[in-house]
């Protein structure tokens, strides 16, 4: 059986440095943000879990949809012999991926959860058996350095993920992607498009609710992890389309002037009735705006796949 490695790059108290120093400044910022990668603690996982099975919740049924019929012309676009994921989670998707490149050499996982990395790892080893598995434990957002190992190479974002970034942000995402890639590697990319505005507001706003409990579980993170006394029912979820910057923007609105204290931080926040805390954004794309920012990052929009009601794309692009 092929070997599973695990590197670690995030160094023992990376996680808690990084949460202190986002509390601290979307706390201290007006308006008011925490990023969304703080709803993931177990609990957050799990209820996103849930979310993903909703009715109103189409992405993950969509880009699934795209990647058992696409997954054949992926692997003879790109004869990747490394599969890199970013964001790889239980790694459920990438199977279709995995079964549909014969000539695959290493799997490349890269996740914040040691657990996700090491159970999906083997699992996958168990399935694989020659298949090479190394995991990366690292936050990809901050920068990446991968194994050596064959190429060509194809580096998986799918989730629509690239969606919680910014414009910035995002342009500095792929660039730094495609700083990882030599010329032949591809970048297979999940992008959730722009629809109609309650199609989309109903997949952040469920009426089970789940939604809103996912969205206040970062206020039990923070609580949890930095000692502070938010009081979750004391906020209510609210998910907004914004039409100029065509994206989802989770917000988390204080029912009453509050005081909220955060020991571990030293810091004393208030908020007033009605003020909201913005915890996610998520952006979705046309055809054309993800082909510009791919080539401003030095790639090539070479195939472009939606599932049959045109919900969501998969791209898959080549490093110039």
């Amino acid at each position: 059986m092929s070997p599973f490695l695990l590197t670690r790059t995030l160094t023992e108290g990376a996680t808690e440095a990084a949460l202190r120093a986002d509390v601290l400044h979307g706390l201290r910022r007006t308006p008011k943000s925490l990023p969304p990668r703080w709803f993931y603690d177990a609990h957050g996982s799990e209820l996103f879990e849930k979310i993903t099975e909703l009715p109103e919740y189409y992405p993950t049924r969509a880009e699934r949809e795209i990647l058992i019929a696409r997954a054949a012309e992926i692997a003879g676009a790109t004869g990747a012999r490394t599969l890199v994921e970013l964001g790889s989670g239980s790694s459920e998707k990438t199977r279709f991926l995995l079964d549909a490149l014969p000539g695959l050499h290493t799997y490349v996982p890269v996740d914040v959860s040691e657990s996700a990395l090491t159970q999906a790892g083997r699992a996958l080893i168990a399935q694989h058996p020659d298949l090479s598995v190394h995991a990366l434990l690292a936050d990809f957002t901050g920068g990446l350095a991968l194994p050596g190992t064959p190429g060509p190479r194809l580096v998986a974002f799918l989730g629509g993920t690239i969606g919680n970034l910014l414009p910035a942000e995002r342009a500095a995402f792929l660039a730094s992607v495609r700083s990882l890639l030599s010329p032949g590697d591809a970048l297979l990319l999940g992008t959730d498009l722009v629809k109609d505005e309650s199609v989309l507001v109903a997949a952040y706003d469920d009426a089970a609710g789940v939604t809103a409990a996912f969205n206040k579980n970062v206020l039990s993170v923070v609580n949890r992890e930095l000692g502070a006394d938010f009081d979750p029912d004391a906020f209510e979820h609210v998910a907004l389309w914004d039409a100029e910057n065509e994206w989802i923007e989770m917000r988390l609105r204080s029912r009453a002037a509050q005081t909220v204290k955060l020991p571990a931080l030293d810091l004393t926040v208030d908020f007033t009735d009605g003020e909201e805390l913005r915890t996610e954004i998520s952006a979705k794309f046309r055809q054309d705006s993800i082909r510009g920012e791919l080539a401003s990052a030095g790639f090539e929009l070479a195939h472009w796949w939606t599932d049959k009601e045109g919900r969501f794309a998969l791209s898959l692009s080549t490093a110039g």
